[in-house]
């Protein structure tokens, strides 16, 4: 799977769980400073990325992930 294909999707869940527009989520939005994500949003992301690639994802990790783009380098990686 392209990093570009993984980078949208994971902008859409990213805009569906943040409840903003996807055009505002780039790969170096920061999730706790720009997207204003916290802990919970990162869990419910991690939830969504399971769920729609059927992967197991560590907690730690996902929770110590900090731009768009590290969260779509691990899928790139993982897929």
């Amino acid at each position: 799977m392209k990093k570009e294909d993984i980078l949208a999707k994971l902008k859409e869940i990213i805009a569906d769980i943040m409840k903003i527009d996807v055009s505002g989520i780039t790969e170096a939005s920061r999730l706790k400073e720009d997207l204003r994500a916290d802990s919970l949003d990162k869990i419910n992301m991690l939830m969504a990325l399971e769920e729609t690639y059927d992967i197991e994802m560590d907690e730690e990790e996902a929770l110590a992930f900090q731009t768009v783009g590290d969260v779509a380098e691990y899928l790139a990686k993982q897929l």
